[in-house]
């Protein structure tokens, strides 16, 4: 029999060539008998048949639907390389390209932080980008994914897409097997192999439950927003005006409900443009800034302009000591001269900042909205 797996309103449906195929359908594992309650008119039983339909009776009495049975990683656990099986909610499905899609997994934990391959002038003609996908998903589903923890990407081809892989409804947990991570732009990326398989889980599975509790209580503490890895506290390379206000994700400032607001996180800063301190400032002494900021959720792009950038870098200060600010900030090594080591991997450190929202034009508020730093500054030791 060749079937197709097609979708059809939001449900999924198996397809047969009635020319060249047939079926018939049985009762499960509580079937006793093997006469068919539905079949194609094409359809002839053999002998084989019965044997064919105890032996998958049998099995799916002695299955343990748990996903427990075999070691299953968290996020959190992930290395570039490695394969591994994953426990993970399926927040969304979406054709990124034609006939090419992409699942976006989570589980509530954070990926670890990846060092930054590219040198600070790609910045300019190949910038890093916000997210693995041409373009950004919609506000509307951004605001369905939860606030913390990474969502992972994990691309399906052609190839692929024959399987059905597609058609996977969101808001269901599975349990992913034998996928191996990689790293694309400094963001992780999952892959599926061919000796991938998949598996649903109940919501009542035991890690299911364990997965969902760990996310909720992280949710609702005041601190526990911060990325697993900066833990107990950021690092001491900044320091701001709003000291006892609590963190936020960049996936909460994305999906806030007003256009303005004000927002305090703990994020890496991957890059600036420009990348010479010497163009931070206008040839009339006024700082513009673009900064790529990342936390375990989300990337954005946000601002350092005039005032606040004063306030960042502590007024104007000499080049070599912007420099030693810039370095610092984006974790640029440097040798006991002070001079950078080149082609060496960047690996930012967590630090925390203020951001505030604020759009361009009235007429389009939300599709105008852009992010500035303000109340932060560098601290050099």
């Amino acid at each position: 029999m060749i079937m197709q797996i097609k979708a059809h309103h939001g449900e999924v449906y198996a397809l047969f060539n009635k020319k060249f195929s047939s079926f018939a359908l049985f009762e499960g594992k509580s079937g006793k008998n093997f006469i068919p309650h539905q079949v194609s008119p094409k359809y002839h039983s053999r002998d084989d048949d019965k044997k064919f339909i105890a032996g998958l009776r049998t099995w799916l009495l002695n299955f343990q639907h748990d996903a427990g049975t075999s070691k299953a990683f968290s996020l959190s656990e992930i290395k570039e390389g490695h394969n591994f099986d994953l426990v993970c909610k399926i927040l969304h499905v979406c054709e990124v390209s034609k006939d090419n899609w992409m699942l976006f997994l989570w589980d509530g934990t954070d990926t670890p932080p990846l060092s930054i391959q590219t040198k600070l002038e790609d910045e300019m003609e190949n910038p890093l980008p916000l997210q693995l996908e041409s373009l950004p998903l919609p506000r509307d589903v951004l605001c369905t994914f939860p606030s913390i923890g990474t969502i992972l990407r994990v691309p399906i081809d052609q190839e692929k897409e024959k399987l059905g892989l597609h058609l996977i409804g969101s808001g269901r947990w599975m349990k992913f097997s034998n996928i191996i991570s990689k790293e694309q732009s400094g963001l992780w990326q999952g892959m599926l192999l061919p000796s991938t398989w998949l598996q649903y889980l109940s919501n009542e599975d035991n890690i299911v439950i364990h997965r969902q509790r760990f996310s909720d209580e992280r949710a609702s503490s005041k601190w526990e927003k911060m990325p697993l890895s900066s833990f107990p506290w950021p690092s001491r390379v900044t320091e701001t005006d709003h000291e006892h206000v609590p963190f936020v994700t960049l996936m909460d400032v994305l999906t806030y409900a007003e256009v303005t607001a004000k927002f305090k996180c703990v994020v890496r800063v991957l890059a600036t443009y420009p990348c010479r301190v010497e163009d931070f400032r206008s040839p009339h002494g006024v700082y513009r800034i673009r900064l790529t900021l990342e936390d375990p959720t989300a990337r954005i792009h946000a601002f350092l302009y005039a005032e606040d950038g004063e306030t960042f870098f502590d007024g104007f200060p000499s080049f070599d000591v912007l420099k030693r600010k810039r370095n610092k900030l984006l974790g640029i090594t440097e040798r006991d001269d002070g001079k950078e080591v080149e082609m060496a991997l960047r690996n930012p450190p967590w630090v925390q900042c203020c951001i505030k929202s604020y759009y361009l034009d009235k007429r389009d508020i939300w599709g105008s909205r852009h992010f500035r730093i303000f109340g932060t500054r560098i601290v050099l030791n």
